[in-house]
């Protein structure tokens, strides 16, 4: 149905159906007969992405809406971005596919020298991945080789991916209880700290667990955490956490990975997170925004600790067929050249301090309002009640708003828009949450 010719990207809402109307509702029902039905969720049924560009998106019934989820945080540079596009087009028609740890593709080496280039401190050995999942799995590979101790010290409220590996330190219950006898048993988790959270008390229970783990089958040689807790609901640690985890972790019988595929490249002003701190850690895990489309990730290390992995003599003992794939290499070559061209990185920081100082009215007019929190271009909102969050998002959908709930208990409004948003777009979608708050008043 959709015949209105190419977004611009910087369109406001636009809307010509009910939501999601009949040809989303079709697609539905074709989509009930063919997929898990444990993938998506269908009833009721959700809208159906038809294109998008910029921070505009259509749908299949041809309503456009303004995105504030940047597709979780992966069009940085804007859905469709041109330059993007254009690489992705022009590597396609010249070497769409190589065999990367036989026969490499020239733009592997390109973008390993490009990411070892912009990671803080000594990171710079790369392992490449497509998924986010696939990444934090290599690190805890990494970590396990280095130290020869298998053990993990995950956060309550993680997410670090649904692959097995990833699985065992992603903390939510819904996603582990169907496989908790095939998981890893040598994870540990202790309280991921808020912001108001004692520094010295939340440390002494890591110090606990990695003490605690020392008689038993798996010390504890690897600590990952996410620099802000993304799908936990968007939790900014004490500042000095992530030094004090830095300096629990020696480099050679604990590795600190730092799992930035939410917050990396650029999403919160610097590159990544761990640098408005100024923390290095062993490891850290990039993705999403790498290349602002298609599946590319990373686990980026430091040479000591990368030095764990053997040399390979003809049989990898970590790789993968799209391993270094030359299409999605140029398009993260395109996509973090964009980003620092155009001056994304500041623009995420201007943008955050915007969505911050409106969310603050927000919090002084409704009583269900709490203290915005995050970084840049990753922003919670909390609510005051179990699931008011996602009946923003809801009404917010049905006024031409895309936004996602977050948090546990779907109370954290996460306001994470790409960072080419254009100030009226970014002004009319704060507009509509601010009307859809106040209808979910008491």
């Amino acid at each position: 149905m959709n015949t209105g010719g190419l977004l611009s990207g910087g369109e406001l809402p636009q809307l010509v159906s009910s939501i999601p109307g009949p040809a989303s509702r079709a697609l539905a029902d074709r989509l009930a007969r063919v997929e898990s039905r444990n993938i998506t969720a269908l009833d009721p049924p959700p809208i159906f992405w038809t294109d998008a560009r910029g921070s505009a998106v259509r749908d299949a019934d041809g309503n456009v809406y303004i995105d504030l989820t940047a597709g979780f945080g992966v069009a940085n540079a804007g859905h469709a971005n041109p330059e993007v596009t254009a690489a992705i087009a022009a590597q396609a028609s010249q070497l769409a596919h190589g065999l990367g740890d036989v026969f490499p593709p020239e733009p592997k080496v390109r973008l390993l020298e490009r990411l070892a280039a912009i990671a803080p401190g000594d990171l710079g050995i790369s392992i490449l991945a497509s998924s986010g999942a696939e990444a934090v799995e290599a690190a805890l590979k990494t970590a396990a080789l280095r130290t020869r101790r298998t053990g993990i010290l995950a956060f309550v409220g993680a997410y670090h991916g649904l692959t097995y590996g990833a699985l065992a330190t992603t903390w939510r219950d819904d996603f582990r209880a169907p496989f908790t006898r095939q998981l890893f048993t040598g994870v540990r988790f202790v309280p991921y700290p808020g912001a108001d959270s004692a520094v010295g008390q939340s440390l002494d229970m890591v110090r606990a667990a990695l003490r605690d783990s020392e008689p038993g089958d798996n010390p504890i040689g690897a600590i990952i955490i996410e620099p802000i807790l993304g799908r936990g609901g968007i939790v900014v640690p004490p500042h000095g956490f992530l030094a004090g985890l830095r300096a629990l972790c020696d480099g050679d019988r604990t590795l600190l990975i730092f799992d930035e595929i939410y917050t990396g490249c650029g999403r919160t002003g610097r590159w990544f997170c761990c640098e408005h701190e100024g923390v290095v850690p062993d490891v850290i895990v990039a993705g999403k925004a790498l290349t602002g489309s298609v599946p590319l990730s990373a686990a980026i290390g430091t040479p000591d600790a990368m030095r764990g992995w053997p040399p390979s003599h003809g049989e990898a003992i970590h790789t993968s067929t799209f391993l270094g794939n030359p299409v999605a290499c140029a398009a993260a070559l395109a996509q973090l050249g964009f980003v620092e061209q155009h001056g994304l990185l500041q623009r995420a920081s201007v943008l955050g301090e915007r969505i911050r100082g409106r969310a603050a009215k927000w919090q002084s007019m409704y009583a269900g309002v709490g203290a915005s929190r995050g970084c840049g271009l990753l922003q919670g909102i909390p609510l005051s009640e179990p699931r008011r969050a996602l009946d923003v998002a809801n009404r917010c959908m049905q006024q031409g708003v895309l936004i996602l709930a977050e948090g546990p208990d779907a109370d954290v409004l996460a306001v994470t828009p790409p960072a080419v948003i254009t100030d009226l777009q970014l002004s009319t979608a704060l507009d509509v949450i601010e009307a859809c708050i106040s209808e979910t008043e008491n």
